[in-house]
């Protein structure tokens, strides 16, 4: 397949607010071992691109330094080393960086055809969000069928998947929030109750409805909930925490809950897992989540969709906080 030399992606020359953004031309990323190149169709838009833009989220040293983590499109390239991919493939996939961009390199082992009868924008809003949401909840925190989940966040696309992948292995779901609307979008996905943060108090809430507390909660707000998320687990819980929206540093915080309820505080990120840690995602998600995809017992849910050229818009929309979903850019 003819490729061009050079290619336009998202540069920035410093880190800052989202018109530090713009639209630049290079060469193509080179394929290594274990990678295939696609061309880019769509491309999922996710807080730790802000994060990154703004300096607190480096990328890994060999990762591309150009922003994004997920894309899908197609197949223009094998590197050495790799199997189960040809030319004209439609996949999508974790990227380690370098997902704004009109070609991309992803790693094989972290791409993923595309469920059936999903477009690039469908196809593109999974990885980053189910690939965590699977490691984090199932994989670390060991949720099953007849737990109880509580999601913070969930309306972000963390939350909207989160919601459904509990729901659909047979956990009862609880979510935090913050407008009736956001609520009600909660339980049309399949939370059982949505609490609003502005207006309740979570912790009294799942004590109210559960009565012994949830067994699980993935938390993406950090210091801010530590202490209701201990008081709001039963005994033997989790706290499975993703990302640090209200802080990483709890001060004056009561531990004991910890040891009294036998409780497990977990933590992870995405980024910096191995190759292999991936791939074993990957592998589990095909097998697992993928038949639920095809069969549409599992959607993601799409907020808004921009044009590539319109991405500093994408991330001021981000930044609002008021979307419910994920938010796309469209090559």
């Amino acid at each position: 397949m003819s490729l061009p030399a050079l290619m336009r992606f998202v540069d920035m020359q410093h880190f800052g607010a989202p018109d530090v953004m713009t639209i630049s031309s290079g060469p193509l990323p080179v394929t290594g071992e274990g990678q295939i190149l696609v061309r880019t169709q769509a491309i999922g838009v996710n807080r730790p691109d802000v994060a990154q833009r703004q300096g607190t989220y480096p990328p890994p040293k060999d990762a591309s330094p150009v922003l994004g983590l997920e894309i899908s499109g197609e197949v223009v390239a094998i590197g050495p080393g790799v199997s189960g991919y040809a030319v004209g493939d439609k996949v999508c996939g974790l990227t380690n960086g370098g997902a704004y961009a009109e070609y991309c390199v992803i790693p094989s082992g972290q791409a993923l055809p595309f469920p059936k009868g999903y477009d690039a924008i469908k196809a593109a809003a999974l990885p980053e969000n189910y690939f965590t949401v699977w490691a984090n909840m199932f994989q670390m925190a060991g949720l099953t069928e007849g737990e109880k989940v509580l999601v913070h966040g969930g309306t972000s696309g963390i939350g909207t998947t989160a919601i459904q992948l509990a729901r659909v292995f047979g956990a009862e779901v609880y979510a935090t929030a913050g407008s009736q609307e956001k609520c009600d979008a909660c339980v049309r996905l399949g939370a059982k109750r949505a609490i609003n943060y502005k207006t309740e108090d979570f912790a009294e809430v799942i004590k109210a409805e559960t009565g012994q507390g949830v067994d699980m909660i993935l938390d993406m707000i950090g210091a801010a909930y530590f202490e209701k998320n201990l008081a709001s687990l039963a005994k033997d819980g989790c706290l499975a925490i993703i990302a640090f929206l209200g802080g990483a540093v709890a001060e004056k915080v009561n531990l004991s809950p910890i040891m009294v309820k036998r409780l497990t505080v977990t933590g992870s990120t995405l980024r910096p897992r191995t190759p292999e840690e991936k791939r074993a995602i990957r592998d589990d998600l095909l097998s697992q989540v993928w038949p639920l995809l095809d069969e549409g017992k599992l959607a993601p849910v799409i907020h808004k969709t921009f044009a590539f050229e319109d991405v500093i818009e994408a991330h001021r929309l981000m930044e609002t906080s008021s979307h419910i979903g994920k938010i796309m850019l469209r090559l």
